[in-house]
């Protein structure tokens, strides 16, 4: 099997030359601007991992450009939702063109990539396409349990890991899945890699809530603290939640801040005082 490096420079080859096409230009140009924002790309090297276990990573490349079209097209949605300004350090689609271009680009993104994941045998296709739009549905139903936790005072950790792993979770798993299938597995040990990747993402998110509470904005590529501001119950939240009420510290007084800069200070402070920013760390070590 290829090394990391060398699956990366494989898919960004790719990527480099990929065509979605050009008019309308307010459809296609937003696809390539997000598409061309970097980014871990840890989807797509997932599906070639999957067939490089099995044969030559290459002959997943659809699905690995596949998964990440539909990343990116959650993306311009979720930042939508979330009126976010920044991503990977670079304007959101919906404040560089609005929000109709930002829609209807990323529904165009979702077609493409349903395009792409059908370009496998047709042994395995059924499989595949069972696999990604189950994907989909899940990650769909993972968004909307998030923003509904933001209106809830109380919400258990398992149903935040239940959460994370229907929004971010499925989708790395369904990337190793489908490229392990496309690649020759079985159906068996394709569902093993998906468990796999599931438990990889579960720890990726762990950890990118963490940096949205501590990174550093310029390598973060996001706004440091928009999780905070919309009141995300993230890991470290529900941990800190429960810890305010064993130490008596007024939690909720602390979440109706309305001084977005000031309510942010005053939670990393929360975070660290109640060791929080500690136990995330082991829950992304532990996952």
């Amino acid at each position: 099997m290829l090394k990391l490096a060398a699956l990366q420079q494989l898919f960004q080859a790719e990527l480099d030359q990929l065509n979605l096409g050009k008019t309308p230009a307010k459809l296609y140009d937003p696809m390539h601007y997000i598409m061309g924002l970097g980014g871990k790309r840890l989807r797509p090297i997932l599906s070639l991992m999957g067939a490089g276990i099995y044969g030559s990573p290459s002959k997943a490349m659809p699905q690995a450009i596949a998964v990440e079209l539909f990343h990116n097209f959650s993306l311009i949605h979720d930042d939508i939702m979330d009126d976010a300004p920044i991503r990977r350090g670079m304007t959101t689609v919906h404040n560089k063109w609005d929000n109709n271009v930002g829609i209807l680009s990323g529904d165009g993104m979702l077609v493409k990539a349903y395009q792409y994941v059908a370009q496998c045998d047709a042994s395995v296709l059924p499989e595949v396409l069972s696999t990604f739009s189950q994907t989909a549905l899940e990650v769909c139903e993972g968004q909307q349990m998030d923003m509904d936790f933001e209106s809830m005072d109380v919400v258990a950790a398992d149903a935040y890991i239940k959460m994370i792993q229907f929004k971010t979770s499925v989708l790395l798993g369904c990337a190793m899945k489908v490229g392990a299938l496309v690649g020759g597995a079985t159906v068996t040990d394709a569902n093993a890699l998906y468990e796999f990747a599931m438990l990889l993402g579960t720890s990726f998110q762990i950890k990118d809530d963490y940096l949205d509470v501590y990174g550093d904005p310029e390598k973060f590529g996001k706004q440091v603290g928009g999780d905070i501001i919309s009141n995300k119950k993230t890991l470290l939240w529900i941990e800190a939640e429960k810890r305010s009420r064993i130490e008596g510290v007024d939690f909720a007084a602390l979440a109706k801040m309305t001084t977005e800069e000031k309510k942010v200070e005053a939670f990393q402070e929360l975070y660290m005082a109640l060791g929080v920013d500690v136990y995330a760390k082991e829950q992304v070590a532990h996952y």
